[in-house]
């Protein structure tokens, strides 16, 4: 196979691997001793961008380490690349990436040669390791320098040798563990951005273990919520966001107190209503995310039976009864945050 790192290589051609079947769990467990992390754990890696999400401490990075064979289950089924990775852990591990949480980087080795000994631990011959591990360093905008000592280096900084050197074989896809750790806004973006140009760019597969919702829903193509040592949810971040009922946005044409009125006959009538201006954001069931902005009056929720259409026609006959004009009606797009602490209680 192709470096996906060598000038002139055509994306499409660099991946082999079946678009489904990079990863699949059912009923996984893990335990240490007493301690239960992982207790029914299921889910499937596709194509792309993979986010698993979960608070601190939820087993992301135990599921990483049993992706990869360091750790054995205590029950349930993994497949990795169409092996068992406990079996075959020096199989999976020679095709799969990794780019761990921790810091810890040797402060006196230089960057470039840190690599290049990953490298060649995957079974990269030496001289072709030098160049990948060139390559990769400056894929990762660390080319000017790759020969600093990586004690030198800041957080950020070698947050991208950790990326370098997980990508620097080629793997069919890579794991990143926190990758964002510690980072600024600035570096933030930056690793945000090279994560996003190795899957459109490179065609490499990704699975990003992160507790941050924001950094998932704005890199991810799918993602896996992880809760209580259990799979919540899966799937793509869209079908996700159009899992549950999230509302109705309606921008209104009336005066202030007009609105004013209407909104507490919404009110009255059982619905919850956030109001920014002239727009109103009416829920159908959906529980208030916490830190919403809503009136002290406004109900906690909506009923959950309130269907969508219950809501429009509360919202019309309002309308005509305080005569206000409705401009326009879209549905409320849920955010992947309501998702999570839908799911999650």
């Amino acid at each position: 196979m192709m470096s996906p790192l060598a000038p002139g290589t055509d994306p499409a051609d660099t991946r082999s691997v079946d678009a489904v079947s990079l990863v699949t769990a059912s009923g996984l467990a893990k335990r240490y001793g007493s301690v239960v992390v992982l207790e029914d754990v299921s889910f499937t890696v596709g194509p792309g961008i993979t986010g698993l999400l979960g608070a601190n401490g939820s087993g992301k990075t135990t599921i990483l380490g049993l992706i990869l064979g360091l750790h054995r289950s205590n029950g349930g089924t993994l497949e990795v690349l169409g092996h068992d990775p406990w079996s075959a852990g020096a199989e999976v591990r020679t095709r799969v990436g990794y780019a761990p949480e921790h810091h810890t980087l040797p402060p006196d080795l230089r960057a470039a040669d840190f690599v290049r000994h990953v490298t060649e631990l995957h079974g990269i011959p030496p001289e072709e390791a030098k160049t990948r591990a060139s390559d990769a360093l400056w894929l990762v905008e660390l080319g000017e320098e790759r020969f600093r000592p990586m004690g030198t280096m800041s957080t950020g900084q070698r947050q991208r040798v950790k990326l370098a050197q997980a990508i620097s074989h080629d793997p069919e896809f890579v794991l990143l563990d926190e990758p964002t750790d510690g980072l600024d806004p600035t570096q933030r973006e930056v690793m945000l951005n090279l994560i996003r140009s190795l899957s459109r760019d490179f065609g490499m597969n990704v699975v990003l273990s992160s507790h941050l919702i924001d950094e998932v829903e704005r890199v991810c193509d799918q993602v896996i919520i992880i809760g209580d040592g259990r799979t919540m949810v899966e799937g793509t971040v869209n079908d996700l966001r159009g899992s549950a009922a999230a509302g109705i946005v309606a921008e209104i044409d009336g005066s202030e107190s007009e609105i004013e009125s209407l909104v507490a006959d919404l009110r009255r009538s059982g619905l919850q209503v956030r109001v920014n201006g002239r727009q109103l954001i009416l829920n159908t069931g959906l529980k208030p995310t916490p830190g919403e902005d809503r009136d002290d009056q406004s109900p906690a929720t909506t009923p959950p039976n309130t269907s969508s259409n219950e809501v429009l026609d509360r919202l019309r006959d309002g309308c005509v009864d305080h005569e206000v004009g409705l401009i326009r009606l879209d549905q409320r797009r849920l955010r992947l945050e309501e998702v999570f602490l839908e799911h999650l209680g």
